[in-house]
């Protein structure tokens, strides 16, 4: 087994989150490559001090440059805020390091191109953050689909809804400032992506964008509360998705329903170890949709454990991945979704924010 020196940029809930994978993944999936935390950065030299002797790192700082400049930092992870993705980015390709990159990609659209030719140019490793399509329910939906086992696909909609700014009292923080930042940057992102890796690529778009909450406790709020459109994939498929983070109630609410022509498919991440499965077999006074508790025999589930229906985690989304970051080094070939796929998001982004604005449809392929 060879080691690998891997530095995280960012040290908190996403940082810790990366750091706890590279410590386990190896002991999972008895990966052949094995993690060393080899530096951590953080904001400040005591924030970075404090991540270090927490999460187990040989050395902190509170200069990025200095983490992608050592030679003993060989694959990086960006876990920082949208706007430093691109410099990090161009700078860890330019001394030929993989890079494992938080969703969204950039910070716009122009950021994300930049950091595909910077990826492209080096050719080394290169994978986006979408932890949430990771989970074995999700991987066996893309498997019953791409088997044909409801049929040619008719119909999606998904959803990534959740409540914490539900509370028009809750102050405003940097969570409130910046397009970036906002419901169309942080959560629709996560299924945008869900929605092509089931589907494929969006064709045209219609969508509407808005801030309901226009002032909080602590200043004005500059973007996005939530957003809805209807698409049209490629494939033939209708779809309708709707991302809000002031859906009262809703905590984790990745959700999503297809339908096909021989049965459908449905699933919410807040009860991540299920799926609803319909199959248009059999007599009709029979059918209905059973719901499927994963276990060893879905995909990237029984590394973590033996019993069905006993459950994964949302840290061992962030092992997977961290598996699959190391398999791309380790193998010198791509793993899904890379740099490109997340500009692809983006790209979807894009459109539906200048859909909201004309108040028309919008091809994907004009961004």
């Amino acid at each position: 087994m060879a080691e690998i020196g891997i530095g995280i940029l960012g040290g908190g809930y996403m940082g810790k989150a990366h750091a706890v994978a590279m410590s386990a993944v190896g002991a999972v999936f008895n990966t052949k490559l094995r993690p060393r935390l080899e530096m951590i950065c953080a904001s400040t030299p005591q924030n970075a001090e404090r991540y270090r002797a927490a999460f187990g790192f040989a050395r902190a700082t509170d200069d990025w440059r200095i983490l992608v400049d050592d030679p003993a930092v060989e694959a990086i992870v960006i876990a920082t805020p949208q706007n430093m993705h691109r410099d990090i980015a161009e700078a860890a390709f330019a001394r030929g390091k993989a890079v494992f990159c938080e969703k969204p990609l950039g910070a716009s659209l122009a950021d994300s191109r930049a950091m595909v030719a910077a990826a492209e140019q080096s050719k080394q490793p290169n994978m986006v953050g979408f932890n949430y399509i990771r989970t074995p329910a999700s991987q066996y939906a893309r498997q019953l689909i791409a088997d044909g086992e409801i049929g040619d696909v008719t119909w999606f909609r998904g959803e990534h809804t959740e409540d914490f700014y539900a509370d028009p009292k809750t102050p405003a923080s940097w969570r409130t400032a910046g397009e970036a930042n906002g419901t169309m940057g942080d959560l629709a992102p996560h299924m945008i992506n869900g929605a092509m890796a089931l589907l494929g690529p969006i064709d045209r778009l219609i969508a509407e964008v808005e801030t309901v909450h226009d002032a909080r406790p602590g200043g004005a709020v500059t973007n996005d509360d939530h957003g809805q459109m209807m698409c049209r994939f490629a494939g033939g498929a209708m779809g309708q998705m709707y991302f809000s983070r002031i859906a009262t109630g809703r905590k984790m609410g990745y959700a999503y329903e297809i339908s096909g022509t021989r049965g459908s498919i449905r699933f919410d991440q807040e009860d991540q170890n299920a799926l609803w499965l319909y199959r248009m077999d059999g007599p009709e006074a029979s059918r209905g949709f059973t719901k499927i508790l994963t276990g060893p025999s879905h995909p990237d589930y029984e590394p973590f454990c033996q019993g069905p229906g006993h459950g994964t985690g949302y840290q061992d989304q962030i092992i997977i991945e961290a598996r699959d970051f190391l398999r791309a080094i380790e193998t010198g070939q791509d793993v899904w979704p890379t740099f490109h796929d997340g500009m692809e998001v983006n790209r979807v982004i894009a459109a539906a924010m200048a859909s909201s604005r004309d108040k028309s449809w919008k091809h994907v392929s004009e961004f």
